[in-house]
């Protein structure tokens, strides 16, 4: 049994814990004993010491009811007063019995002596007073029952004299046992402080031996976290479970270098891989991005020469230079090539230049309206030939009844800037606006993606929308910047939403 023991011993670490506590916890319960015990015997001996003073008080009061019962009834001569009288009195008795002593130097028992003698007096003269008072023979019983008064009167002097001086020896025993005490508790709040000294340093060391194998692993594991794989093998032997965690330790040191070296191999390759992967994405969209802004609606040029050239024929000189000269700066923004973006001043220029070829085309039967805020952030950045389309698309389709109006109305929220652009055409239905937004890149339920530049011919809208969904799309890389909605009273608002918090052009 022996030999289990110590082989379980030396192969659970919780076993050598449970030794350590239950050490200590002996050493501390046997202290807990010795002072407990001692603090009993105190205070027996502290309530002890006042016993006999409550003793003395109830034989004081069972004798002045004797009194006064007796008193009664040479007053009253009632029943009640009678038996109250023998009741007290035998109590008394049987109390003072205790004080049946012989004579003594010691002032106490000497005193005890005196009240037991003088309680015998008292018995004796209230009987026959009693006796004779039955009897009808006042004068004897009040002689008796005088003789008993001046008994009782001294009776109770040496009562207050022996309750006097068990005071003073009881005084005397308490402040004996006080400083008994006081001594018991400063050698314990010695012993207390040793013990417990005593029983830290056992449990310290214990715990020390024990966790100083957890201790190294500690050390070992902080300098794994920080990618340092040089440090030595513990080659624990012991058969416990601190054993068993090194060698399970000395084992992962082993193999994680050779593990970490391939999850490198492995980080490396995907972000190669990743950077291919986004440079290409990047090249893709530049290139789409280019190819949807060079797209130029080739009719609109012609068309613009027809008119300047009919315009010529019909007007003066000036006139006819200064539309060619609106005409130029208009192709000249359209062609220029310094970069992919404008802000939103410079693409309502644009907008301007071109409705005053619009107006000399169709004269009043195009009516343009443009509401812009003093305090509207035009700085925004947006893809060049963005607005120009879409108040092209509005007056094509809005002058098809003779004559029509387009608004265009700029506002803005904490994160957004909106544009707004409508018509009094016809209207837009269902199926068409789904089909340019899903060829403009939404995956729109019940419309299937178009590529750009592949409208549909057919409903009546050309690429030009689709050009401006893709591009707006494909700059700002969101599907929310750009809404088509049905007028309450007729016609087609296109909606521009622009990021604020985005880019600026200066």
């Amino acid at each position: 049994m022996s030999g289990r023991w110590s082989v379980s011993f030396r192969k659970s670490l919780r076993a050598k814990i449970l030794l350590a506590v239950i050490l200590a916890m002996a050493i501390i319960g046997s202290f807990f004993l010795i002072t407990t015990s001692q603090n009993r015997d105190f205070l027996v001996r502290t309530g002890r010491s006042y016993e006999t003073n409550e003793r003395l008080s109830e034989i004081s009061a069972e004798l002045l009811a004797t009194e006064v019962a007796l008193e009664n009834y040479m007053a009253y001569r009632t029943f009640e007063s009678i038996d109250s009288y023998y009741q007290h009195q035998s109590l008394a008795e049987s109390a003072l019995r205790e004080f049946d002593i012989p004579p003594s130097t010691d002032k106490v028992k000497l005193c005890e002596h005196k009240v037991y003698k003088l309680s015998k007096s008292f018995f004796s003269y209230s009987r026959k007073a009693v006796t004779f008072q039955r009897a009808k023979n006042s004068y004897i019983a009040r002689e008796n029952y005088a003789l008993s008064l001046e008994c009782y009167s001294l009776m109770q002097k040496e009562i207050e004299k022996l309750n006097s001086l068990l005071m003073e020896r009881n005084t005397s025993l308490y402040a004996a046992n006080q400083e008994s005490f006081d001594k018991f508790f400063k050698i314990s709040s010695i012993v207390i402080i040793l013990f417990s000294v005593l029983t830290c340093t056992i449990l310290y060391l214990s715990l020390t031996i024990m966790m100083r194998p957890l201790s190294n692993i500690s050390d070992v594991a902080m300098r794994i976290a920080i990618m340092d794989f040089d440090v030595p093998l513990f080659n624990n032997q012991s058969e416990d479970e601190v054993g068993n965690i090194c060698r399970a330790f000395d084992r992962m040191i082993v193999s994680i270098q050779a593990y970490i070296d391939k999850i490198w191999e492995k980080v490396a390759q995907e972000n190669e891989m990743k950077e291919k992967e986004l440079e290409m994405r990047e090249l893709y969209s530049s290139a789409q991005l280019r190819a949807l802004q060079n797209q130029i609606n080739p009719h609109f040029l012609f068309n613009t020469l027809n008119t300047g050239a009919q315009l010529a024929m019909m007007e003066g000189a000036d006139k006819t230079c200064y539309f060619i000269e609106q005409v130029a700066d208009f192709f000249r923004y359209n062609i220029q090539q310094k970069g992919a973006a404008a802000s939103l001043e410079e693409e309502l220029s644009l907008v301007d230049n071109f409705i005053y070829i619009m107006k000399v085309r169709f004269g009043d039967r195009l009516e343009f309206i443009k509401e812009v805020p003093e305090d509207a952030d035009l700085g925004v950045s947006l893809p060049r030939m963005i607005l120009q389309p879409l108040v092209e698309n509005c007056i094509k389709y809005g002058l098809k009844e003779g004559r029509g109006h387009v608004i265009l109305k700029v506002g803005q929220t904490v994160f957004d800037t909106t544009v707004s652009i409508s018509d009094n055409g016809d209207g837009m239905s269902g199926e068409q606006r789904k089909a340019i937004l899903s060829a403009g890149g939404e995956k729109s339920e019940g419309a299937s993606p178009a590529p750009p530049g592949s409208g549909p011919a057919g409903s009546g809208t050309g690429t030009g929308l689709i050009n401006v969904v893709s591009r707006l799309r494909l700059y700002f890389h969101r599907a929310d910047v750009f809404d088509i909605q049905a007028n309450a009273d007729g016609g087609t608002s296109f909606i521009l939403k622009i990021p604020r918090l985005g880019k600026k052009v200066v």
